[in-house]
């Protein structure tokens, strides 16, 4: 192996604590626009979220608050709650160990252009040689360019990366697609058909993998 590529969100870092503190702005102004209950906004919302699960737009805020016609920019957010978005504790040392030990690092993520953002804001896009957004290619995981282009760019070939994320269907399966090894983050200790190569519930398992 000579690179280890990961996902974002669920694998890196989580936002869930930003998005905790948004979500209910957003329902309190569709409430009084639309005269309906919070309760009966949040549905509209999150129903209009879910029926877009897994496409391009799903994987955007703004593209829903545009959609809804919400005063809120999601780049905004980042920037005046930084501290909402949480590394996960066995993220740092494993990086630095990677980095330590010479192999080429990099992000593939199905997410806009903010995601740089985070990893700026987080600290960790100093530990990546690549960072591929959907922007970068107009596609998403699964999508084999999105993995091809980062490949490239790393100058390795499929078969010498590992791709870790916590996705069966966007990660597992779109990196196994093109010939990468997979490694399947289960943080929560979810049931899945285990079609990854490994199966890991912290990073700190990739030092047996590679080690």
């Amino acid at each position: 192996m000579k690179a280890v590529l990961f996902d974002v969100d669920g694998t890196l870092l989580t936002e869930m604590p930003l998005i905790q503190l948004f979500l209910p702005w957003v329902y309190d102004e569709l409430a009084k626009r639309l005269g309906v209950t919070k309760e009966e906004a949040r549905e509209r919302f999150l129903n209009e979220i879910m029926a877009r699960r897994d496409t391009y737009d799903w994987h955007d805020w703004n593209f829903f608050f545009r959609l809804f016609n919400v005063d809120l920019n999601y780049e905004e957010l980042l920037r005046r709650y930084p501290h909402k978005l949480h590394v996960y504790p066995d993220v740092t040392p494993t990086l630095e160990w990677l980095r330590e030990s010479g192999y080429r690092l990099g992000v593939v993520t199905s997410g806009p252009e903010y995601q740089r953002l985070k990893l700026e804001l987080t600290g960790l896009d100093k530990y990546f040689d690549v960072i591929v957004t959907r922007e970068d290619v107009k596609a998403i995981k699964p999508e084999p360019k999105i993995f091809l282009h980062a490949l490239e760019r790393l100058g390795v070939e499929p078969g010498e990366a590992l791709y870790v994320g916590d996705s069966l269907s966007q990660d597992v399966y779109g990196a196994k697609h093109v010939g990468m090894r997979a490694v399947w983050i289960n943080r929560d200790g979810s049931d899945g058909y285990h079609m990854a190569d490994y199966e890991i519930r912290t990073l700190h398992e990739l030092r047996k993998i590679l080690g």
